[in-house]
């Protein structure tokens, strides 16, 4: 789970070194088309022989899937990796507290919302206002993935349910991405990091992950989970010299305290899902 963290935040900082080139648009695209074609070929999804609903359902998740990966890249170029992936936190926990009568669960959700409104803080720091709004939209399409992802998981074997809506997901993206980036994407510098991202964004820890949920509880899984925006932080500041300030880093604490409480405390009625972004 440590690896898959690390793996993702890491696609993410690299990605982002395309973005005077490519734009968001076009790095969240070819980091697309490279995860789909591995995940393609990995599971050779067949549209016969499935519902209708079932495609629906295939349909939805990949678009979930496109827009959360375009909202976190819009993200990222204007605000620090750590902040965004805390920001974008709010999308999982507010599914595992979903329906939840509890007390305690309410402290989670409080202390979560303060980690947040420290990181949107204006004046002094890294807040923009954009910046936080694709975060919150990210969030909100974490949530949905995470749903969708359960339904494709019940309604396609092993993982052709993924492949499909990552297909799906970058037909979806094509317009704003060749928008975005025109012929650059065809340039032999992005295309080679756009492999590198879409290996260590989605091929990668995706596998790691499947032999993580076979070895760990899901409590267990959420927990481990739950540190990805202290990792994001730290990636941010090695990869991309972004430091943070003492509120800043406090409010990442808040975030992950709240999702490890989470993942203690309440029994979800999901399995906690990493996003491909």
């Amino acid at each position: 789970m440590l690896a898959a963290a690390v793996t993702v935040q890491s696609g993410a900082g690299i990605a982002k070194g395309l973005f005077d080139r490519l734009g968001p648009s076009g790095t969240v695209l070819l980091r697309m088309v490279f995860g789909a074609a591995v995940l393609v070929a990995l599971w050779r999804p067949r549209l016969r022989g499935h519902k209708r609903d079932d495609l629906t359902i295939a349909l939805l998740f990949g678009l979930a899937l496109a827009i959360m990966n375009w909202t976190f890249y819009e993200a990222i170029d204007r605000i620090p990796l750590g902040i965004t992936v805390a920001i974008e936190f709010a999308g999982p926990l507010s599914v595992a507290v979903a329906g939840s009568r509890r007390r305690l669960d309410v402290i989670w959700v409080v202390l979560a919302a303060g980690g947040i409104l420290l990181l949107v803080r204006t004046g002094s720091g890294h807040a923009n206002l954009a910046g936080v709004a694709f975060a919150l939209a990210a969030a909100a399409c974490w949530a949905a993935y995470i749903v969708l992802s359960q339904r494709a998981g019940r309604a396609f074997p092993r993982g052709e349910g993924l492949a499909l809506a990552m297909a799906v997901g970058t037909v979806a993206l094509l317009p704003v991405g060749i928008a975005g980036a025109g012929s650059s994407l065809l340039a032999a510098g992005p295309l080679a990091i756009g492999l590198a991202v879409g290996l260590l964004s989605s091929a990668i820890p995706y596998s790691l992950e499947l032999e993580a949920l076979r070895r760990l509880p899901s409590r267990v899984f959420g927990i481990l989970l739950s540190l990805d925006p202290a990792i994001a932080a730290l990636v941010g500041l090695v990869l991309l010299d972004q430091g943070l300030s003492a509120r800043e880093v406090l409010g990442i604490a808040c975030v992950v305290a709240a999702s490890v409480g989470a993942s203690l405390s309440v029994e979800p009625a999901v399995e906690p899902v990493e996003p491909l972004a």
